[in-house]
């Protein structure tokens, strides 16, 4: 004896396995840009002689007092070493920290305001973050090499969005497409103001000359560090645009 199934009901389609979202889903653009630090930091350590792999970070890297006096005849790099100093690195330590939290902050950011603009805040990180090393290092031979100043820029764009205040969780959505808040409601969020707290107090330490990671020999930038996180977390907004949650029918597009 068999059971007998209702029409409607044999025809309804079996249900759908639930379905497994990556914790980390980084952009591409983050992805190739990461590559391309790898490869300047492969190239210049071990393919490249010292002499070259020198002149590479001279040549590329932020130095302050490119714009009091030039270095030498015909230097312009005062021109393009704001943004290029930003793609190089010292160490494996300093490329390895920079590149995980550069996917751990990036990939919200960029999730939310698509490539395009992520280019352009890129750009205006870097060149925020040299500008405040250099006013207080002006017209110092000092060298800066890193995206730490960057990423410092992502993540004060990320506390605008991804810490809502306990009263405000958006469950349903996508950590990129929660809504911009206002500098008084990040205050207002326990784990934004934690995250800012812990982040200060470790640039401190790196300030008063107690390394958190890697050489301990090796100066940290973390003036460039406050002009990042500074200009993310004001500047923000003017890169952001309103995310679309899921199922209202509109792609995210590149814009």
């Amino acid at each position: 004896m068999t059971d007998s199934i209702p029409p409607e009901e044999s025809l309804q389609p079996p249900p759908a396995a639930p379905r497994s979202e990556p914790i980390l889903n980084i952009p591409g653009a983050l992805v190739l840009v990461i590559v391309l630090m790898a490869g300047l930091f492969v190239a210049q350590a071990y393919l490249l002689s010292e002499a070259l792999s020198r002149w590479i970070d001279f040549e590329f890297g932020f130095i302050p007092a490119r714009y009091v006096y030039p270095l030498f005849e015909g230097d312009y790099s005062w021109v393009w070493s704001p943004l290029s100093y930003s793609f190089l690195h010292g160490s494996v330590e300093h490329l390895v920290f920079n590149c995980l939290w550069l996917a751990c902050f990036g990939t919200p950011v960029v999730s939310r305001i698509g490539t395009r603009r992520s280019v352009v805040f890129w750009i205006a990180s870097a060149v925020a973050a040299a500008a405040v090393f250099a006013a207080i290092h002006w017209g110092e031979v000092q060298l800066v090499i890193g995206a730490s100043g960057v990423i410092s820029a992502f993540m004060g764009a990320a506390c605008r969005f991804a810490f809502p205040p306990r009263s405000k969780v958006f469950s349903r959505r996508p950590v990129f497409a929660y809504p911009l808040l206002g500098v008084g409601e990040v205050l207002a969020s326990r784990t934004a103001v934690s995250f800012l707290l812990v982040w200060l107090a470790g640039n401190v330490l790196v300030a008063v000359g107690l390394p958190i990671v890697g050489d301990a020999s090796a100066a940290v930038a973390w003036e460039a560090h406050i002009g990042g996180l500074l200009f993310g977390f004001f500047a923000f907004p003017l890169f952001d645009r309103q995310p679309v949650p899921p199922g209202e029918g509109a792609a995210v597009n590149d814009g």
